[in-house]
């Protein structure tokens, strides 16, 4: 049984209702009043609990409570000590940030937010420590955060002069051989069931290496489960399995009243309607949820070249040989991650493929390396390509070769377990301070022949402004029907069905704290990059007018989130959240329902 859940007999048992614990002391959700509070309390304000009332709630967890003290703190006071130095090295291990509750993966984003530490934390071992966190912030009146792997770009999982729930320790991974949602009459399905806080990299060890199955999760491997989910989980085979939002089968949830509850298609399903994708920490707290297994391909494998063109013509030539080989040779659900298009007129190919070999996967790049090839006045390779394919049950496995040759990167502290691994490039995310960032789906209807030269003109000129990374995956045009048909009954943002790729442009500095003398982001800086991004941007919607952004990824400035991010679907889930969460306890930075709060989720404004 996973860590933290409830036995299965008593979900049986109480399944008609979808309410699995209704924790003593706990009133009825509709017996109590239904106006709520205009402000949420914070350190030495009136209502603010007392010491003693701390210390019985850590009592009643058994030590999971934990005061909070950040590390930053002590470089404040000696930024020039060796063990500021260290922690500046340190947080560039992804793992290193995750396991510290005070820290996240970003520290912060310029004239937007920067991370700062709750007063408390739930350091959730069980679904009960969760329930009691949920309760005590209800019935004192204070913000509630919740984080798992804390990757959030928007800053949701942390906030100063709050309870945090940190399911970090909820991290158990189980496998089912004939899983079947409980109350629902349905054909049994392999399936994984994984703690909130558990991460992708040990999901893929569980599943892949372990048990020779798939899980559709995140590309990034230190992203938490549950996170990603809720937002809708897109990875690097979604071309071919679809959103992890569209994988999930039920969820195990701690709502506002503290009642545990599962959500899946029979039991709360629009509840579990709003999680696949309605954006993590609106609803409630998950504490587990269970995900479909698909059948591993043979192989998976990469690829990567670089193009560099010299001069800015034959530049806009070459986006325009690569749009028309992806349109021809690469929208099909072998193909996913990312092609790049930079402003030094360099073209950067990142991607990988599943269920082809190599001698496949080189025929169908061979159009475009003999195009670039034929015209050496204009083009060369600046990195040549490189083709290669494992078997996919090896793909993220840590082994001796794929460490030694870069392939993989590994958590270098010791006795670290050797299944926390995560790749290179996503090392630039770990103690980023972020400028700018913003997100637009690109329809796949660009890539007709009649308005391939309108997207093609847009991306360079967005080009010249800041660099686009096109991510194929998070779109799912020329993916399987089955995979379209699950992620169509989500709440994630209808357009990205229709979408060929997602268009990311963002900006950062490595590694940035604010009030670090010698590390403080550069803010100056910092705004004009924001402000290329938005010019890119704008290109891009003169050619994509409603294309929407990924809640993920997206920009913090954004006003219209809710059309942006959800679309046709944000009525029916601030309906979702009028039922679970009518007096807003869960509040997250362009979240469902955030609008009636002020930005710090503090005072009621509406």
């Amino acid at each position: 049984m996973n860590p933290g859940s409830v036995p299965r007999r008593r979900v049986l048992q109480a399944v008609a209702g979808g309410v699995l614990v209704a924790p003593l002391g706990v009133v009825p959700w509709r017996a109590r009043a239904a106006s709520s509070p205009l402000a949420r309390v914070r350190p030495g304000e009136p209502g603010w609990p007392s010491d003693e009332a701390w210390q019985r709630l850590g009592q009643q967890v058994e030590g999971a409570l934990i005061k909070v003290q950040t590390p930053l703190d002590a470089c404040m006071a000696t930024p020039t000590s060796a063990a500021c130095a260290q922690l500046f090295k340190a947080v560039k291990n992804p793992y290193f940030t995750g396991d510290d509750v005070a820290l996240t993966q970003t520290l912060g984003w310029v004239d937007a937010w920067t991370s700062k530490p709750s007063v408390y934390a739930m350091a959730a071992r069980t679904t009960r420590d969760v329930v009691a966190a949920v309760d005590f912030a209800r019935q004192n009146r204070l913000r509630l955060v919740v984080k798992g792997g804390g990757h959030s770009y928007q800053g949701t999982s942390n906030c100063a002069d709050s309870l945090l729930v940190w399911t970090r320790r909820m991290n158990g991974v189980q496998m089912h051989d004939s899983f079947v949602p409980a109350g629902c009459d349905a054909v049994p399905r392999r399936a994984v069931s994984m703690g909130a806080g558990a991460l992708w990299a040990h999901a893929y060890d569980a599943v892949t290496t372990q048990a020779g199955g798939y899980v559709q999760g995140g590309g990034c491997t230190t992203v938490g489960v549950a996170g990603l989910v809720q937002s809708g989980g897109f990875g690097s085979f979604s071309k071919r399995y679809g959103t992890a939002a569209g994988s999930l089968l039920e969820a195990e949830i701690v709502t506002a009243d503290g009642a545990v509850r599962l959500a899946n298609a029979c039991t709360n399903p629009e509840l579990f309607w709003g999680l696949k994708g309605g954006g993590g920490g609106s609803l409630g707290v998950v504490t587990r949820v269970t995900l479909r297994v698909h059948d591993l391909p043979g192989e998976f494998g990469a690829v990567n070249m670089s193009v560099k063109a010299l001069s800015p013509q034959a530049y806009r030539r070459l986006i325009g040989l690569m749009v028309e080989h992806y349109a021809k040779n690469l929208m099909n659900p072998h193909w996913g991650e990312q092609i790049r298009v930079r402003p030094d007129n360099v073209l950067r190919v990142s991607m990988v493929f599943q269920a082809l070999n190599r001698g496949q996967a080189q025929m169908a790049w061979q159009p475009f390396v003999d195009a670039v090839a034929s015209a050496p006045a204009d083009f060369w390779f600046e990195s040549a390509p490189f083709i290669a394919s494992l078997s996919a049950r090896e793909f993220w496995s840590a082994t001796t070769f794929k460490k030694l040759a870069g392939v993989l990167a590994t958590d270098d502290r010791p006795g670290a377990p050797k299944t926390n691994v995560f790749w290179p490039g996503d090392q630039g995310q770990a103690g980023q301070f972020l400028h700018g960032y913003d997100s637009a789906w690109l329809p796949a209807s660009l890539l007709r022949d009649d308005r391939r030269d309108a997207l093609c003109d847009a991306l360079f000129a967005a080009s010249r402004h800041t660099g686009i990374g096109l991510h194929t995956n998070k779109g799912l045009a020329g993916a399987p029907a089955e995979a379209i048909a699950a992620a169509r009954d989500t709440a994630t943002n209808p357009l990205m069905l229709d979408a060929f790729a997602l268009a990311i442009m963002g900006a950062e500095e490595q590694p940035a704290y604010p009030g670090v003398a010698g590390h403080e982001p550069d803010v100056a800086r910092g705004r004009l990059r924001a402000q290329a991004i938005a010019r890119a941007v704008a290109e891009l919607r003169r050619v994509a007018p409603n294309g929407g952004a990924y809640v993920s990824e997206s920009n913090y400035f954004e006003p219209d989130f809710q059309r942006q991010y959800w679309g046709t679907n944000y009525p029916r889930l601030q309906a979702v959240k009028a039922r679970y969460d009518p007096d807003g306890l869960f509040f997250v930075h362009n979240g469902v329902g955030s609008e009636g709060w002020s930005t710090d989720g503090f005072n009621r404004t509406a």
